[in-house]
């Protein structure tokens, strides 16, 4: 997981957006739960932002360099499945910067 601590290398921001109530985001609030602290203390100058708002779908947002951002939808994903598509999006942030 040493990718985690890497995180700001490649993004210059994530976001997380996810409903405070509905199922299809119970997974993504518990991610963000049990994953916040360790990522922030990881990553102290990496802007993670944890947006609600009812009835919207979870989503995960990252912005690279020059304003180039992806999005993964988190709806019936597993808490390893978001860890999983964070660390996908970490490599493109990578790849971008080669």
């Amino acid at each position: 997981m040493a990718w985690r601590g890497q995180l700001s290398r490649n993004i210059k921001e994530l976001r997380i957006l996810l409903c405070q109530s509905s199922p299809a985001s119970s997974s993504a609030r518990s991610f963000v739960e049990k994953n916040y602290k360790d990522l922030k203390t990881l990553n102290p100058k990496l802007p993670i932002l944890i947006r609600e708002s009812t009835g919207i779908k979870p989503q995960l947002w990252a912005r690279y360099d020059m304003g180039v951002e992806r999005c993964i939808q988190l709806e019936g994903l597993s808490e390893p499945q978001i860890s999983k598509a964070l660390e996908d999006l970490a490599k493109v942030g990578a790849a971008l910067k080669a």
